[in-house]
């Protein structure tokens, strides 16, 4: 061959090369490229997280983001559709025997990801552990549940302690995610926490801390394995700006928490759009009721609410991604009170009598822990909080905490004067809201007790009569917009960015069900 044709011959294998490498998916190694199948199309859903998981155990945690991640390997007994009503799911029939029992049987054929076939003996195993087990953060919304008969491998009787009106609302998510018996036993807690096994679409395949949950579908599920995808990666990214930038990039498909700043240059950018929903959580102020702190003062607590303009928080911190409140049993939740919602108090002068008259005419000094990055725009949030009120003479330390330290201050009940939370409802049912006023649940956190707060839980606990257990709820919710234990701020706005090459719109639970998710 002559030297020109050499040439040539080189420059077109060099640029079919070039064509080649150009038609790829040209996604980062540590997002969404690498598994594809023989047509080239990209098989690997990942989804860009602010904050890691807390645990396998589903019943030490009350976090969403990590219930988002176990609705993928663990099915419940029962779960909300897409009109959010609730269907059974793991159950195939079932039959209120009396107040107390109800009669359920298994659907057959249901497999643990280690092959162990779901019976009677993991239901009775997961729920009496949930409902016995005082240590357990899921302790206090499944304690009602007295025991678990079992009738034969696939029937079993859930009995409560006494008529339990919201017994599917509890049985539809977190704690109800089955466990296997024969798998913990034989294997120790510990081995399970590390190869965690549910029954659900997909199974666990590696959790890298602080890094990436990765999943991968189950071949034996029992509705049949899911095809859409061959690995789930849920990579964590705490910033903002590093999450938004994998995702213009393609280095990942989903990115929560965008912030207000990005949503424009998401939306303008090639390939990828913002999709947006009212999620079912609620941002707000814990304060302490210990005596000694002001805020045990409830013309103190009157006050901090009066002297925050959630509009503004609203409006300008968050850029219209949150509606203002009083209460956090929103829309959708059964007991929600209208009259509480899209609403605030905001009256500086207000809030300087009622410092007065609690004997700070000067105001005080306050500490105020947060999170950075858990939840939409958090610190400048807490930031804007500590600037309204300066104005009215309350001086606040900002204390920002990384998510895992945020838990254990909680967790060890070494909060100070107030700390920022976001809480959802995964129940939908107001119940679960209200009860993080019941007195004893927070010894030594908050300290908060409301004598006619007891009464009403109480009897909304076990009242059958759906109307009549729905005024309860809203009465609660009324005193304690009132007394102002927390001071709610508002009902956040699900802000998440998402890849055009699948289709996904965020439920206002904020889990991630990935058999949902679709490529296009």
């Amino acid at each position: 061959m002559s030297k020109k044709g050499f040439l040539l011959c080189f420059v077109m294998l060099l640029s079919a090369a070039l064509l080649a490498a150009c038609s790829g998916d040209g996604a980062s190694d540590s997002g969404s490229a690498g598994n594809k199948n023989s047509e080239g199309d990209n098989r690997t859903l990942t989804i860009a997280m602010g904050s890691d998981i807390v645990s396998f155990d589903i019943h030490n945690h009350n976090n969403t983001s990590t219930e988002a991640v176990h609705d993928n390997m663990f099915n419940y007994l029962f779960k909300r559709d897409d009109n959010n009503e609730i269907q059974p799911e793991l159950v195939d029939t079932f039959e209120q025997l009396d107040d107390v029992t109800v009669q359920m049987k298994l659907k057959e054929g249901v497999k643990f990801h280690n092959g162990d076939p779901l019976t009677s003996e993991d239901v009775k195993f997961t729920l009496e552990r949930v409902a016995t087990d005082d240590t357990l953060k899921e302790f206090p919304n499944y304690k009602q549940i007295k025991q678990v008969d079992i009738v034969d491998d696939l029937t079993f009787n859930v009995v409560t302690h006494a008529p339990e009106p919201s017994l599917f609302h509890r049985l539809s998510r977190l704690g109800s995610g089955m466990l296997p018996k024969n798998y913990i036993e034989e294997n120790g807690w510990d081995h399970f926490l590390s190869n965690p096994v549910g029954t659900g679409p997909y199974k666990f395949k590696e959790w890298i801390r602080d890094d990436r949950i990765v999943l991968v579908p189950f071949e034996d599920y029992f509705e049949g394995k899911e095809e859409e995808w061959d690995e789930v990666v849920f990579r964590v990214i705490p910033e903002n700006s590093t999450r938004v930038s994998e995702l213009l990039t393609g280095g990942v498909d989903i990115a929560v928490n965008v912030p207000p700043s990005d949503w424009d240059r998401v939306d303008k950018n090639e390939g990828t759009s913002m999709k947006k929903q009212t999620s079912n959580r609620t941002i707000m102020l814990i304060l302490r009721a210990t005596e000694g702190y002001p805020t045990a003062d409830v013309r103190v607590r009157q006050a901090i609410d009066y002297a925050i303009d959630d509009g503004s928080l609203a409006e300008h911190a968050l850029k219209g991604g949150g509606i203002p409140t009083r209460t956090r049993v929103g829309p959708g939740n059964f007991g929600h009170n209208p009259d509480l919602y899209d609403t605030y108090n905001f009256d500086l002068e207000k809030a300087k009598e009622l410092l007065t008259e609690a004997g700070y005419p000067d105001g005080f000094e306050m500490t105020l822990h947060s999170p950075k990055g858990r939840y939409l725009q958090d610190a400048e949030v807490t930031e804007m909080i500590a600037g309204m009120l300066a104005q009215v003479g309350i001086k606040v330390n900002i204390e920002f905490m990384e998510w895992s330290n945020f838990v254990e201050m909680r967790t060890a009940k070494k909060n100070k004067d107030a700390y920022l939370l976001g809480l959802g409802n995964s129940m939908f049912d107001g119940a679960y809201s209200v009860d993080w006023y019941r007195a004893e649940r927070f010894e030594g956190e908050t300290d908060y007790k409301n004598d006619e707060i007891e009464e009403l839980l109480n009897a909304s606990a076990t009242n059958m009569n759906p109307e009549e257990r729905e005024k309860q709820i809203q009465q609660i919710e009324e005193i304690a917009a009132e007394d102002v234990p927390h001071v709610q701020l508002y009902q956040e706005t699900i802000n998440t960015g998402v890849n055009d090459r699948i289709e996904f719109n965020p439920p206002q639970d904020e889990m991630i069900y990935v058999p949902k998710i679709k490529r296009k």
